[in-house]
């Protein structure tokens, strides 16, 4: 195996099993990186990805253009205050709301609200504990000569990509509006009703 399929491995039982790696260096370096993950911003620029096999997966290089950050969002459902009164404590409402949206796409959202002259390439996971997620996001900057150059990621400065994470075009969006990616573009995994009588006519 190569050097980025090793590293995959390793944080593939990481993600997994959700606790200590049992690789004792990893284990070492995340005991570090919990500290510093906590005591960061929600939001904050980084100057190389932590995880280079899942970096280099959505195009990310090491060149101008090219933006790192890492985001943080907290787990759970919606925090939904309590009526007063006029309802039947099944009916209050409170527990068991969850947001339509994956965690993984808000981090994407929130990173691309803090660098507006960016676009969102794609995220991954690299942490989480009781209270929060952290995710890493490619960014690219459209109007970037070096970018607009590359053979790779330069569809990307085209007009009709523009704000593409908030139309659930990543690959996160794509994934939760129930897509699925098969060679040019991308089909339904679950079609709708509609769909299907449409497919009959």
């Amino acid at each position: 195996m190569g050097y980025y399929k090793y590293v995959a491995e390793l944080y593939r039982g990481v993600r997994n099993k959700i606790r200590e790696p049992e690789n004792a260096v990893l284990r070492e370096l995340i005991s570090e990186r919990k500290k510093e993950f906590r005591n960061s911003p929600p939001v904050e620029r980084l100057e190389k990805p932590t995880r280079i096999d899942a970096a280099r997966k959505y195009g990310y290089k090491a060149k101008q253009g090219f933006v790192v950050a890492r985001s943080r969002v907290r787990k759970g459902g919606l925090n939904k205050s309590r009526p007063e009164r006029g309802r039947k404590p099944k009916r209050a409402g409170v527990n068991k709301i969850t947001p339509r949206k994956s965690i993984q796409r808000i981090s994407e959202e929130r990173v691309q609200k803090r660098f507006p002259n960016l676009e969102v390439l794609g995220s991954y996971w690299i942490w989480e504990d009781g209270q929060y997620r952290y995710y890493e996001v490619i960014l690219v900057d459209p109007s970037h000569p070096s970018i607009k150059s590359d053979k790779d990621v330069g569809w990307i400065c085209d007009k009709q990509h523009t704000r593409r994470v908030y139309r659930g075009l990543t690959p996160a969006g794509i994934k939760g509006r129930g897509l699925v990616n098969k060679g040019k573009g991308a089909e339904k995994l679950r079609p709708s009703l509609g769909a299907k009588e449409n497919k009959a006519k």
